[in-house]
């Protein structure tokens, strides 16, 4: 049986270009509020997933996002958050996408076709097998992140895969597929809409629930967050000062002093 691409299946609506803006909103939001349906459907392979990253990581293993364009770009976006929400290296989550950073912006012609590059390039970053590599492609097909997969698998490196098709080649390389069925999109094909939301999602829940479960977050608070701005310095003060029961000015030495709610908290525990 071939396989059956959803989505490149035609929308659900049709003579958009005569809606009005209302009804184009209305709808797309109506398609939107699928996604977290789909995501909920995926728990159960996302929490295999987490619950295998967690002890890579506690022994120094990282997660490595595979992409091309959207779906790319969205590996690249969650690896880039967590230094600053968790105050981690940007060594440990790291994406890559096909086309190098050149595709961040402006599409690279022909390179996701490339079924030996992204292998090539996680050699460069010296893969092994505490690490993990989860593969991005809304189609399931794309053959650089196929071709990584495949390879990293061989080397018994943990593997997973995020789509939108069932039953996808790039599932079938994968050892854990999580697959995100969200239908057919609002405008034929254009992954970037609902399969790139149920991504996103699915990439916040890794990552989200890896970091806290290696200990950056305690009770609900980014205690680990680097002081990059004004705001985030605010909100660090704020923390400590329900923490430890200081004035603003106080707390606001103590932050600054030590460099983060963390280490300010238990610096300040310790003295007394």
């Amino acid at each position: 049986m071939s396989f059956i691409k959803i989505t490149e299946q035609p929308s659900l609506y049709d003579d958009l270009e005569n809606k009005s803006v209302d009804e184009l909103l209305t709808d797309i939001n109506r398609e939107d509020q699928k996604v977290a349906l789909a995501v909920e459907k995926a728990i159960p392979q996302i929490e295999k997933l987490v619950s295998q990253i967690i002890p890579r990581m506690q022994q120094g293993g990282r997660i490595f996002y595979m992409g091309a364009g959207t779906s790319g770009r969205l590996g690249v976006l969650d690896a880039s958050e967590i230094p600053p929400t968790f105050g981690m290296p940007n060594t440990l989550v790291i994406g890559l996408i096909a086309g190098g950073d050149k595709a961040l912006r402006n599409p690279v012609e022909k390179a996701e076709d490339d079924m030996e590059a992204g292998w090539k390039e996680l050699q460069a970053y010296d893969i092994n097998e505490k690490d993990t590599v989860i593969g991005i492609a809304a189609s399931g097909t794309t053959p650089y992140v196929i071709g990584a997969l495949r390879e990293a698998r061989k080397h018994g490196i943990l593997t997973a895969s995020i789509s939108s098709n069932p039953d996808s080649p790039l599932s079938q390389e994968a050892d854990i597929a999580i697959e995100i069925i969200v239908g057919p999109e609002f405008v034929t094909g254009s992954s970037r809409m609902k399969s790139g939301t149920g991504q996103k999602m699915v990439l916040n829940m890794i990552t989200t629930s890896t970091m806290i479960k290696l200990g950056r977050v305690k009770g609900n608070r980014m205690v680990n967050m680097q002081l990059s701005n004004a705001k985030l310095v605010d909100r660090g003060t704020r923390m400590i000062m329900d923490e430890l029961g200081l004035d603003y000015e106080q707390a606001q030495r103590l932050l600054l002093l030590h460099g983060s709610v963390k280490k300010a908290v238990d610096a300040y525990k310790a003295d007394r």
